[in-house]
């Protein structure tokens, strides 16, 4: 149960905790097939792809390993600069392998459409995208996903990583927040 405060802070909930399992589950199934035999490293985006990443990481019935990428191209704001900062990079070298990118939500793309770049130049073998969340409508760039867990509205939305201003991360749902929040 969420504190009276955070609730005034949401207007509704748009992907409960359950339906979130269970797309894990499916995508998961779908990768182990899509992978099998093949050297995967899961690259996760910090800090919004950390719920994401640890939770599909056990859902996959293969051998996987994972790293771990900071980037930023928010800041405080609730709209992508599309200047993108690295924060933290790899610590593994991507030569050879097959990486997949887990992602809590794809927004404007700019930051995914600089990590692809940033990873093909660095000799990986394949790189996909696996984002839980992402809005068609806000795309600023046309991006390759090949695994999409919701397509969900063009609105600001917080929960199961997905933050604003470092809060409301540790959210079981997905919920829209209130523009009284940000504005």
């Amino acid at each position: 149960m969420r504190a009276a405060d955070v609730e005034a802070d949401l207007t509704r909930v748009l992907v409960t905790e359950e339906e979130i399992r269970a797309k894990l589950d499916e995508i998961a199934t779908q990768v182990a097939v899509d992978y099998a035999g093949k050297d995967l490293l899961l690259v996760g985006v910090l800090k919004g792809a950390v719920m994401v990443m640890a939770d599909f990481a056990r859902a996959l019935p293969i051998h996987s390993t994972m790293d771990w990428m900071a980037v930023s191209s928010y800041g405080a704001g609730t709209k992508s600069s599309g200047v993108v900062q690295i924060r933290k990079d790899l610590d593994v070298d991507l030569h050879g392998k097959h990486v997949l990118i887990v992602e809590d939500i794809i927004d404007s793309g700019l930051t995914l459409s600089w990590l692809l770049s940033n990873f093909a130049s660095r000799g990986a073998e394949s790189i996909e995208i696996f984002a839980l969340f992402r809005k068609p409508e806000a795309a600023r760039v046309v991006i390759d996903c090949k695994y999409v867990g919701f397509d969900i509205p063009n609105e600001f939305v917080v929960g199961y990583g997905l933050d604003y201003a470092e809060k409301y991360r540790n959210l079981r749902d997905v919920a829209i927040l209130a523009p009284h929040v940000y504005s």
